[in-house]
């Protein structure tokens, strides 16, 4: 069926376009064509901003429900209800480093939910546990080991077509065994590390595309031994997240890694929901998380309230900040129906923002 909406300030790759519509149907954008071509029926925007809907691409819990402990078709459900309050159509439901038996029921959490027509659903984030002890932050020393190919054949078997980013880090991993899992289609991102930035380099040169939580959790930029930060920075391709809460990262170190990085850094949340029992502990403190130890656990954001940081904390354009959400995450995807760019052939999901960037819609794909 065939949907229109008019009247729109519409963020496209090359800027603000205004008085044009957007067609979609069964589920893409067919067109965008001049006011004067806007069917009868269209939806008036009344002038509002409309951008791609966000991307989620680390996220733990949401509306009283922490899936990264107590995975289930409903804790996924509680936390795609609180992604799409913030704009976000798309989630990657994340957990940290856990046991093989939690892993297991993480990965049958998400088929039972697609198997039950479970929407915003991107795949399974796993954190670990293939990290360095020494970045290990909030996440449990117990299960944190270097992989095995018995390991990784167990995550290409059990957790294949559902497990879609794994963060690593790379100085702890057999080249050969990360390959595997990037020629399987998973995302590799480098995270919890304490390489040098000649072992970064060199991780990201043969092929890991992408860095998690960028600062936070990982060898940081010195003047003799710029880290993975600076090995981030310092090279073309890779890809970095951010939790743009002003807790995780001062906004002034964001504003300068925007800087450096233009279009390869993008917004997380991490966000998590409190609990107090099990293997992870979460206690809300004000605007964070923090284990019962006080280590910084995860944040309390929404997409939208990254999107308004960059704004207004940092300093970034509007259109920019919605890329920050949408459109650079978006790259690290590999889908048949693209998202994050209002455009013909791509998925049709989108925010409408009011001036104040207040949620007014969340258009789903139809």
């Amino acid at each position: 069926m065939l949907q229109a909406y008019t009247n729109g300030n519409i963020a496209t790759p090359n800027g603000w376009l205004k008085d044009h519509t957007i067609l979609t149907e069964y589920g893409e954008v067919k067109a965008i064509v001049p006011n004067a071509e806007a069917p009868a029926d269209a939806v008036d925007l009344n002038g509002h901003y409309i951008a791609p809907a966000f991307i989620d691409m680390q996220i733990y819990g949401g509306n009283g429900q922490l899936f990264s402990l107590y995975p289930s078709v409903h804790s996924l459900a509680a936390v795609y209800e609180y992604s799409k309050s913030g704009g976000a159509a798309y989630f990657m439901a994340t957990i940290p480093t856990s046991s093989p038996e939690l892993m297991s029921e993480a990965m049958q959490a998400v088929k039972d939910y697609w198997a039950q027509g479970g929407q915003g659903l991107l795949g399974l984030h796993l954190e670990g546990p293939f990290m360095n002890p020494v970045k290990k932050g909030a996440h449990i020393e117990g299960f944190i080991k270097s992989p095995t190919t018995e390991d990784i054949d167990w995550i290409l078997d059990e957790g294949r077509d559902v497990v879609k980013i794994m963060t690593l880090a790379p100085e702890r991993c057999d080249p050969v065994l990360v390959k595997r899992m990037m020629d399987a289609g998973i995302i590799i991102s480098a995270g919890h590390s304490n390489a040098t930035y000649g072992e970064a380099y060199a991780a990201f040169e043969y092929g890991i595309p992408a860095a998690t939580h960028l600062f936070n959790a990982m060898s940081p930029f010195q003047h003799r031994e710029p880290g993975m930060v600076g090995a981030i920075y310092d090279h073309p391709r890779v890809l970095a997240s951010v939790v743009a809460d002003g807790v995780h990262v001062d906004f002034n170190a964001i504003r300068i890694s925007k800087k450096i990085l233009g279009d390869r850094l993008f917004l997380i949340t991490d966000a998590v929901e409190e609990n107090t029992r099990g293997t992870y502990q979460y206690l809300r403190r004000g605007d964070r998380f923090v284990t019962e130890n006080d280590v910084l656990a995860g944040s309390c954001l929404t997409m939208l309230q990254a999107v308004k940081n960059c704004v207004e904390k940092v300093g970034i354009e509007l259109s920019e900040a919605l890329k920050m959400a949408s459109e650079y995450p978006a790259r690290l995807l590999k889908r048949e129906t693209p998202l994050g760019v209002i455009a013909p052939g791509y998925e049709a999901a989108f925010v409408v923002l009011d001036e104040a960037l207040e949620l007014k819609q969340l258009i789903l794909p139809q």
